[in-house]
């Protein structure tokens, strides 16, 4: 199993990697658009637990338990979840230092332009004034981004074992 979920594991944390790739190409990081690619690399990345999941199965005489097909979809998330946030960190403290700033100033400035009321804005302000102090902090944006991508492996891994699970056939 160890082979298989690396070498998935690998794979998938290169395509999840290609929607940070797509974004910085376009000069687009976060907009809608971002996030449209950005999701559809990761669920691009996690299909690629279905693949093991069979291919698994079919070493293992056609069978595969709900607890080894979990396991091996949530190994490759782990593995393609940690690829990504190594780039983001690499991305983030070496081309895009001053990201949580640029982040903020569009948030609110999408709230003004959006007619929204002095007081919320005041309250958003905050909020992004200790966005921006949080994403100082290494550990932060390390927990922060695995919560953009980790969740989604592990429902697919989830998904994948409820499909895939298949007892041993009685003779």
């Amino acid at each position: 199993m160890k082979k298989l979920v690396l070498t998935y594991g690998l794979l998938g944390g290169g395509i999840s990697v290609i929607g940070y790739l797509i974004t910085m190409v376009t000069g687009a990081p976060h907009n809608d658009f971002a996030m449209l690619i950005g999701f559809a690399s990761m669920l691009a990345a996690f299909s690629l637990i279905f693949v093991a999941t069979v291919k698994y199965r079919k070493e293992h005489e056609d069978t595969v338990s709900f607890g080894n097909a979990f396991l091996i979809g949530l190994y490759i998330s782990l593995i393609a979840s940690t690829i990504y946030v190594l780039v983001w960190l690499y991305y983030l403290y070496n081309v895009y230092p001053d990201f949580a700033p640029k982040y903020a100033a569009e948030y609110l400035e999408g709230l003004k332009a959006a007619g929204k009321s002095a007081d919320v804005i005041k309250a958003e302000t905050a909020k992004m004034n200790e966005l921006i102090t949080n994403y100082k902090k290494p550990w932060f944006v390390i927990g922060m981004t695995y919560t953009e991508i980790l969740p989604i492996g592990i429902i697919v891994s989830l998904i994948s074992a409820a499909i895939l699970k298949r007892k041993p056939k009685l003779q």
